[in-house]
């Protein structure tokens, strides 16, 4: 989780592409075990860097629990993707 964030926090490492998938997959584990920072960053992060409909949608429902669990980012980042 730690080195998932670290990856996408990196101003130089950040915006690669592969680099990304890399911690997209760090996070899936977290992510479906219930970390809420986990199912934040992911989701945030398939909602706006994958092309297809079914990982937006489940990008979408990593964010609403996120949300619903209490994190702030994960109810702005809802909040830009509905408006």
């Amino acid at each position: 989780m730690r080195v998932a964030e670290w990856l996408l926090d990196n101003p130089r490492l950040g915006d690669s592409p592969s680099v990304k998938h890399l911690a997209g997959r760090l996070l899936k584990q977290p992510a479906r075990e219930g970390v809420v920072a986990a199912q934040s960053r992911l989701g945030q992060l398939m909602c706006r860097e994958c092309g297809n409909a079914r990982d937006r949608r489940i990008g979408h429902d990593l964010l609403r629990q996120a949300a619903r669990a209490g994190d702030d980012s994960a109810r702005r980042a809802l909040g830009e993707i509905e408006d």
